[in-house]
């Protein structure tokens, strides 16, 4: 029997030159599944996604969504990408396997926490304030840097991991502090600042949204003395402030002292990132 993708709609390239097509997954021209393939155009052209793969329970377990993924790449491979993502809920294991035997490494995990009625109270010690144009203009320059750092530190090029730096930016930051449903909060102790948090509105499940960390950074001289945990309960308390029920945040791969604070605070792992290089 033979697996293969039959597209079922256009190819469609939008404005910014994304790539997008929907196929069946069939098998001897039996449709079985479904898979939706993309280029990401916030990595640049040449990173694609395999946005969806759906096998229809009847024909699962019997490497269709394997040799379907394997087609996907194909596909990938001939619009000019060098490198494929994709994203796994945490409950799909079977998926996980798969993923992993096809070589795709984790790059990062998305995780959630429902709220409580009641805000996490501060360290008696400490307090918070708005940052100042000039911290802001200064932190952005230092972030972006990092940002991109990290993406190459897992396997993006410099040109890939600077377009989604200036990506995200573009996105979740277009005016700045005052983008609507952001808060850029210094954490101050005795006057002196001596960490930063983002805290912004992500839709972090299809029709989702909720308040997401996009940044907690303590300075490195205050590190060590808990300060992380008390931006994530700064967090909480301006995310109840807003009205939010949920917040999120991503955490990359290898960052387990950052997992290990999130998990005992209650965040649990709700997707799973994952990429791989196209030879």
């Amino acid at each position: 029997m033979t697996t293969t993708l039959r597209p079922t709609g256009p190819l469609r390239t939008s404005a910014d030159g994304a790539r997008s097509r929907p196929y069946e997954v069939c098998v001897n021209s039996r449709p079985v599944g479904t898979a939706r393939i993309e280029t990401v155009p916030e990595f640049g052209r040449a990173v694609g996604r395999i946005a969806s793969l759906h096998i229809e329970a009847a024909d699962r377990r019997r490497g269709r969504g394997t040799v379907a993924a394997l087609a996907a790449e194909e596909v990938l491979r001939g619009w000019g990408c060098d490198q494929v993502m994709i994203t796994v809920p945490a409950e799909a294991t079977e998926a996980a396997r798969m993923a992993t035997a096809l070589g795709y490494v984790e790059r990062g995990r998305t995780m959630l926490k429902d709220l409580p009625a009641d805000p996490p109270p501060l360290p008696a010690d400490v307090t918070f304030r708005p940052v100042t144009r000039e911290e802001y203009d200064a932190w952005r320059v230092k972030d972006a840097a990092d940002f991109a750092r990290s993406w190459t530190d897992r396997g993006l090029s410099p040109e890939q991991a600077r377009a989604k730096a200036e990506d995200s930016e573009r996105r979740f930051l277009p005016q700045g502090p005052a983008t609507p449903h952001t808060w850029i909060s210094r954490l101050v102790r005795d006057g002196e600042p001596i960490g930063l948090l983002w805290l912004g509105r992500h839709e972090v499940e299809p029709g989702e949204h909720s308040a997401f960390v996009y940044a907690v950074e303590v300075d490195e001289d205050q590190r060590g003395r808990g300060y992380g945990r008390a931006l994530m309960a700064l967090a909480e308390r301006i995310a109840l402030r807003a009205g939010e029920r949920r917040i999120g945040l991503h955490v990359f791969a290898g960052n387990t002292p950052a997992l290990r604070l999130y998990e005992s605070l209650g965040y649990r792992t709700t997707a799973v990132s994952s990429s791989k290089r196209l030879l």
